[in-house]
């Protein structure tokens, strides 16, 4: 393994039940000599796959930090098959403050991988990621919602990867969270994502977008919940038996692609941002999705923001306030069964 500077109170190779901490070295003002801790839980129990389970990524995303947080207190290690690392807050300082980005280094989490071992403290834990947990897991489960900028239907998400059969795995993974719609989607705001390095080094990566904001309606946590254990039980970490949605009395995930930045729509002036459509609801090419208006020009007609395919609003601006080329809305369209197979 490559040298890291972290240190962890668990040990990974050790069976039963660990709660403990990552500790960081870093300093501020008041302390020299700091570490900051990552809560870390590591359940094993024979043999079975290894499933690193993480959220927190960016600290204003709840509902997976929930859903961890109760796994940690409440899973028993006698349903265990194999082991099962969560990391229920990556992001702890984030978290904590209820921002994107880390308020030690401005870092946003997401963008920091592969890391850097003698980088700022988000750089560091990338690194350890990469480095010493990922090289560990079978599957790689990383949760997010839209935060406080945008508003999904809550979806399980990838990317298409090119190696056929963890494709395959991913799509099974993803359908396993038993969302309404499962989304294929591509990086349109930078490089360096956590998903991104655990499918280059040939994981079974399972994420989410489970809605956003701050206030986590009941729905959007059951669904998180409920959805995040039929997939460890998918995975074969956890003993059960899935539930497939036709037992749900559901129809099938419908899955979509957001693959072209065409499909991603940006504030093109700054004001106050009006969506005009439903999340879920199918949109027409060249239909007004949402618009901006202009606190101080009364006079003037709001400027649209339009669909420039058909397909379904699948997210939506978040914050009523925008800033030109902020994120408003993405829209996503059917796939082709065969590019899931």
């Amino acid at each position: 393994m490559e040298p890291t500077q972290i240190g962890a109170t668990v040990d990974y190779e050790k069976p039963g039940k660990q709660l403990g901490h990552l500790a960081i070295p870093y300093s501020h003002n008041l302390g020299g000599w700091a570490n900051l801790q990552v809560p870390v839980a590591v359940l094993a129990a024979g043999e079975g796959p290894t499933v690193l389970l993480m959220a927190g990524n960016h600290g204003d995303e709840y509902p997976g930090q929930v859903a961890i947080l109760k796994l940690c207190r409440e899973l028993p290690l006698d349903v265990v098959r194999g082991r099962l690392i969560m990391i229920p807050a990556l992001n702890v300082p984030a978290s904590k403050a209820g921002t994107r980005l880390s308020p030690l280094d401005g870092k946003n989490f997401n963008r920091c991988f592969p890391g850097d071992p003698s980088g700022t403290v988000s750089e560091i834990l990338a690194h350890y990621l990469a480095t010493q947990l990922f090289p560990m897991a079978d599957a790689v489960i990383d949760l997010h919602t839209g935060g406080r900028s945008v508003e999904f239907y809550p979806c399980a998400h990838m990317h298409l990867v090119p190696d056929r059969d963890q494709r395959r795995k991913m799509v099974a993974a993803a359908e396993a969270y038993n969302t309404d719609f499962a989304l294929l989607y591509t990086d349109i705001a930078g490089t360096g994502l956590l998903p991104v390095e655990a499918e280059r080094q040939g994981k079974v990566v399972v994420t989410t977008e489970m809605g956003g904001g701050e206030p986590v309606p009941a729905k959007v946590h059951r669904l998180s919940q409920e959805g995040l254990r039929n997939v460890l039980v998918h995975l074969g970490v956890v003993a059960g038996e899935q539930r497939s949605r036709a037992e749900l009395g559901l129809p099938p995930t419908r899955w979509g692609q957001s693959l072209d930045r065409q499909d991603y729509r940006f504030a093109p002036e700054s004001g106050i941002y009006e969506s005009v459509v439903d999340l879920g609801s199918s949109v027409a090419a060249g239909e007004k999705v949402g618009q901006v208006h202009f606190l101080e020009r009364p006079d003037r007609e709001p400027a649209a923001v339009v669909a420039l395919t058909a397909g379904v609003l699948l997210a939506s601006r978040g914050p009523s306030l925008v800033g030109q080329g902020d994120c408003v809305a993405c829209i996503a369209h059917d796939v082709d069964p065969s590019i899931l197979k």
